[in-house]
């Protein structure tokens, strides 16, 4: 019994920590295996019961999952939108290095859907900022982002280091409040294929968000083909 008065923390929530400290750490990794119930039982000599709340508690999380005949695993990251937050911020709150490789970065005009989102006058020039996103060394998304060239001068040229969101706020002083967003299922073209590793015409998911600041003012426009078959969406609603 404890000698301080508080109380002693309960025996399943030590092998959530245990098991959760090793995801952080990166020892385990997305797919990979986790201790069965009767490992855990009696690594940690506790009953088979304490150890299969562990584990269901963590299932419950998005930490892991568990398939029927296989064990479990540990669970690819889903994707939150309780919250707005940058690739990198999802990444940290999931314990995982956030790695992205920019395919282009460059200055357009004359897309006129584009613009439209941005509210923007057709013939405006556009940063466009296109990334393949990665985790655990596999492909994650493959993500598109458009900014109004006039708000963000010289972000072209000035792109390595921090987090995109980082850069629009710190840098330059755009605060980003909220987004209105259209997620769908869409299959893989030929170049989305290509650069997730899937088939041609595999499904994916398509989200597509228009990013406002503080003014109310569109700040970015953000198309993102994501990985279905290893990533979920998780959306919590409050009434």
């Amino acid at each position: 019994m404890p000698s301080n008065g508080q109380a002693a923390i309960p025996a399943y929530q030590k092998i959530q920590a245990a098991i959760r400290d090793r995801i952080e750490a990166g020892t385990l990794k997305p797919g990979d295996s986790v201790d069965s119930e009767r490992e855990l039982a009696r690594v940690h000599r506790v009953s088979l019961m304490t150890a299969r709340h562990a584990l269901a508690s963590l299932e419950r999380e998005g930490l892991v999952e568990r398939r029927r005949g296989a064990g479990t695993f540990v669970a690819p990251p889903r994707i939150h939108f309780n919250k707005l937050m940058s690739y990198t911020e999802q990444m940290t709150s999931r314990g995982l290095s956030a790695c992205s490789k920019i395919i282009a970065a460059k200055i357009i005009e004359q897309e006129d859907e584009i613009a439209a989102r941005l509210m923007l006058p057709a013939a405006s020039k556009m940063v466009k900022i296109e990334r393949l996103r990665h985790t655990a060394d596999e492909p994650f998304a493959l993500e598109t982002c458009y900014l109004p060239a006039e708000m963000f001068p010289g972000l072209v040229r000035n792109l390595l280091g921090r987090s995109l969101f980082a850069r629009v706020e710190q840098d330059y002083g755009v605060q980003l409040t909220y987004a209105d967003e259209e997620v769908d299922a869409t299959a893989a073209d030929g170049r989305v294929a290509q650069f997730l590793e899937l088939p041609r015409n595999a499904p994916v998911m398509r989200i597509r968000q228009v990013i406002y600041s503080g003014n109310g003012k569109p700040a970015m426009y953000v198309v993102g083909f994501y990985r279905a078959e290893r990533h979920s969406l998780f959306i919590r609603r409050f009434r």
